[in-house]
């Protein structure tokens, strides 16, 4: 038999089928037959993927630049002795290391929820009975019986169906359950279309089936998306390439500088050991211990407010990748839309109206020309209602969270509908019980029940050709039968499925006062038609605002669903996707049958232009964001299913639904949805955006008490002068800055006006030009300030232990004053609010007095070779650490008058 994953099952006859598999339909499989194919084709599971082990995934979370600057940083303080600071640099080493190594388990994580996908018990067909067996004995031949809430445990040609509906929106994204019909289909049939054929992991909500087994285990269409899931990368976070290239970047110019200040010390004749021991105090003087630190607790407070918003961050750099968001790719249905069918629009000959309410709440009214109308003031516009709220098997139940309804979305929203109207459906109900039904069979297309009643009365509903075909009139508004023009039917259903509604029509016939049974002869011809009600799924309220707030901060919002082009367009034209013109908004779409045949180069032009992509398969949704990826963009990526994982874990960031996401999808993601509703992302956004502020405002803030304690370094071995700092001052300063100043920053609220930027170029470094001139300023204040001092003080006959201690001072001073500048990059405080932030006064508070300890506590004197001081000494400190706050205010002030006048 034939095991090739790319046979078309669904385009072959059934006896070529038959003979292909070497199946017998009537009586299964027989146990040689069975243990000879599992040698051959394995079990129907998922092979897990072999990788790096765990302990070389562990050791490369270290092969990072900054990380071996550290390690050297802590290696150097080991060897001064300095054995509790070293151990809290490689304890922040080890710890990030231990973050990265969990979540470098994704992909992993997510082939294992396939493989959980799949564990399920099937009722095969072997020897002629039936048996229950455990889903991962089945192989290709194997005659499978499906029934109403079973999981489909393997891929399956269908071979009979009866009234049979799978939930295939996992794997295709399809918004409601999937009709099924036997029959070859053709060979170009899309995936989500195959009628005949059942995969893997599906769920039968309605019917009955038997099917024969085509593909197991890694053949089957969820094992080609652990394929690509496998397959696809991971891509590192723009923050994580930004800090890993300012890393680098810092480590050349440290190594420079030391090698610089090695040199110039050779050259003054001083000796190579002493000038050792100057690079080492450069070393540890420029290295920002405290930023791995910071930058984890910043992403974590990040993290946190988040939660408070319904956004779930199962990967730190996500959080700051969220705000760098240039594109986002959302899926529909649950989404951007409630998932709650709802019926918009009535239509009877000579009446159109609407129908406004959201979701399965029964609140809302008729109206016509946008005045309120009265359904009993049609005759015909009633029985439509009626006959809607009657031929209907669903039930709409009032609960703690609201309305639901048991039974086909479908159904529920005609209930709703006739609600709305007026027609109480427990009592409506009870007056016109029923007596007999035709259940809805995929090959029919429709469904009809028969009520009590003077006359008594068939209801029929269905797909609108199967509808007309058995009508021979029409009601008129005051109930008489008129001749039925075909003509104005079709116009009207072709109008209303261009808006992306989903059309139902409805029929009615009399029958005798005594019959208690109906069959497909009672309903073949000659009834009347009543109308057509057209339903969708609306969007959400919040996610139109969401999308609004996106295009104003210069995001994209795109739509990539498994739904049809119609209805995603259509939605997308309501939600305010595409482009504003002046007869309106044009929506561009795709199908996933147009993106086939586009070479690279023509995707990534249409991925840019496009703002909906409708009946993709997971292949095609994982070259969407890669081709979006090539044009530059920082692509964030919502999906809920099965065939959404390949392309969550390649976008730069994978956003997964909570409430309706499948475990494999939330295992891919980066951030998980509690809500599942596109108006978290908009929030995430601002959120991400907030904490990339404030890294930026921490590194623009640490990076001059580097640069001020190297350049005073360097300045005293080129002047050939005492050193102003020692080893493990320098190592004092930018610990005790780092945890009680600059942490105060990570609290540091949202600046106004977030969400009216343009999102951040992926290629911008985290320090631009400006920053880096404000760094170099604000080193040389401090520079000049430590520097003076120092040399007055030895000057005025203080001890080198005095002078070197009003030189750290000046940095834990001026730092402080530095760090009211830094709550905003170009806002005064006075502007933000001066006790808006409570923890900047706490953590200055906190430095003060950790500085009087060092500086007056004995023991401290004996540990950093200090010495106590005079209050002149602090009065100068304290001038200037205002003289910097003036002069970085006066900056800020003056690059805010330049650009207003731009």
């Amino acid at each position: 038999m034939s095991s090739a994953p790319k046979t078309p099952w669904h385009a072959l006859p059934e006896p070529d089928l038959l003979g292909l598999l070497e199946a017998d339909q009537a009586q299964g499989l027989t146990p040689a037959q069975v243990q000879d194919r599992q040698q051959r084709f394995g079990r129907n599971l998922l092979a897990p993927r072999l990788g790096h082990g765990p302990l070389l995934r562990f050791l490369l979370q270290f092969h990072q630049a900054l990380v071996y600057i550290l390690l050297a940083a802590a290696a150097v303080k080991a060897g001064l002795g300095a054995w509790i600071d070293a151990s809290v640099i490689f304890g922040v080493v080890l710890l990030n290391a231990i973050i990265g190594f969990i979540q470098e388990g994704k992909a992993l994580g997510a082939l294992a929820a396939l493989a959980r996908a799949l564990t399920t018990e099937a009722t095969v067909l072997r020897e002629g009975a039936k048996q229950r067996i455990d889903a991962t004995d089945l192989v290709p031949g194997d005659i499978v019986l499906l029934a109403s809430g079973d999981k489909v445990p393997a891929d399956l040609r269908l071979l009979q169906c009866r009234n049979l509906r799978i939930d295939e929106s996992a794997l295709t994204g399809e918004s409601v359950p999937v009709e099924k019909a036997v029959g070859a289909q053709a060979f170009d049939t899309a995936l989500a279309e195959r009628a005949n054929m059942s995969y893997s992991s599906t769920l039968v909500t309605y019917g009955t089936a038997t099917g024969v087994v085509t593909s197991t285990g890694e053949h089957t269409e969820i094992g080609r998306i652990s394929e690509l899931i496998a397959s696809a990368e991971a891509l590192a976070t723009p923050l994580t390439r930004k800090i890993a290239s300012f890393s680098r970047l810092l480590l050349y110019a440290i190594l420079a500088l030391a090698a610089l200040t090695f040199a110039v010390g050779l050259w003054h004749g001083n000796p190579p050991v002493d000038l050792f021991m100057v690079a080492v105090a450069l070393a540890v003087a420029m290295i920002p211990e405290g930023l791995p630190a910071v930058l984890t607790i910043t992403l974590a407070i990040g993290v946190t407010r988040m939660a408070r918003r319904h956004a779930i961050i199962r990967h730190l750099p996500a959080v700051e990748t969220l705000g760098s968001t240039t594109v986002i790719c959302s899926d529909k249905t649950g989404t951007l839309t409630r998932n709650e069918m709802t019926v918009r629009q009535l239509w009877v000959a000579g009446l159109d109206v609407t129908v406004d309410g959201v979701g399965y709440a029964p609140q809302g009214r008729l109206l016509r020309d946008g005045q309120a109308f009265d359904a009993t003031a049609n005759a015909t516009l009633r029985e439509l209602l009626l006959a809607g709220l009657l031929c209907n098997d669903a039930v709409l139940k009032q609960g703690a969270e609201g309305w639901k309804i048991e039974g086909d979305p479908t159904e529920g929203a005609l209930l709703v509908a006739a609600h709305k109207a007026g027609l109480e459906i427990a009592p409506t109900q009870a007056v016109q019980p029923r007596l007999d039904a035709i259940p809805f069979e995929s090959e029919h297309q429709y469904m009809a029940t028969l009520h009590e009643g003077s006359p008594r009365v068939v209801y029929l509903k269905g797909a609108v050709e199967q509808v007309l075909a058995r009508c021979t009139g029409l009601l008129d508004a005051d109930g008489h039968n008129i001749p039925l023009d075909l003509a104005a039917v079709h116009a009207q259903v072709e109008a209303m499925a261009g808006q992306g509604l989903r059309v139902l029509a409805f029929a009615r016939a009399t029958v005798a006062p005594d019959q208690r049974s109906i069959d497909h002869a009672d309903v073949a011809n000659g009834l009347q038609f009543l109308g057509l009600q057209g339903m969708i799924d609306p969007p959400r309220e919040e996610a139109v605002r969401a999308v609004q707030a996106c295009r104003g901060a210069g995001i994209r919002v795109k739509m990539i669903t498994g739904d049809h082009a119609a209805t995603a367009a259509a939605i997308a034209s309501q939600i305010g996707l595409g482009e504003d013109t002046p007869t309106g908004r044009l929506v561009s779409a795709l199908s996933g049958r147009e993106l086939e045949g586009l070479s690279d180069e023509q995707l990534r032009s249409a991925a840019a232009d496009t703002a909906v992509f409708a009946r993709v398969t997971p292949e095609q949704k994982l070259r969407l964001v890669q081709a979006l990826q090539a044009r530059g963009e920082v692509v964030a990526m919502t999906g809920d299913g099965v065939n959404d994982a390949p392309a969550l874990r390649r976008a730069d960031i994978g956003v997964a639904m909570g409430i309706n996401g499948t475990e494999v999808s939330k295992e891919a993601a980066d951030m998980v949805l509690t809500d599942d509703n596109f108006a978290t992302i908009a929030a995430a956004v601002e959120e991400g955006r907030g904490v990339f502020d404030n890294l930026v405002k921490f590194i623009t803030w640490i990076l001059p008490t580097n640069a001020g304690q190297g350049l005073v370094i360097i300045v005293a071995v080129v002047l050939a002068q005492p050193l102003p700092l020692l080893p493990v001052q320098a190592l004092w300063i930018n610990m005790t800055t780092a945890v009680l100043l600059g942490l105060a920053l990570a609290f540091e609220p949202r600046e106004p006006g977030i969400m009216r930027r343009p999102p951040r170029r992926p290629d911008t470094p985290i320090i631009s030009t400006e920053l880096l001139l404000r760094i170099a300023l604000v080193g040389t204040l401090l520079l000049v300030g430590s520097f003076a001092l120092f040399e007055w003080a030895l000057h005025r006959g203080s001890s080198e232990a005095q002078a070197r201690t009003i030189a750290v001072n000046v940095f834990a001073v001026g730092q402080s004053f530095y760090l009211l500048n830094c709550r905003s990059l170009r806002l005064s405080m006075f502007k933000l609010g001066v006790l808006s932030n409570p923890w900047i006064w706490v953590g200055i508070g906190a430095m003060m007095t950790v500085q009087l300890l060092f500086t007056y506590l004995p023991a401290m004197n004996l540990l950093f070779h200090t010495a106590p001081i005079g209050w002149t000494d602090w009065l100068h400190i304290t001038l200037v650490g205002l003289l910097i706050y003036l002069i970085v205010g006066a900056e800020k002030a003056w690059r805010r008058r330049r650009e207003l006048r731009r």
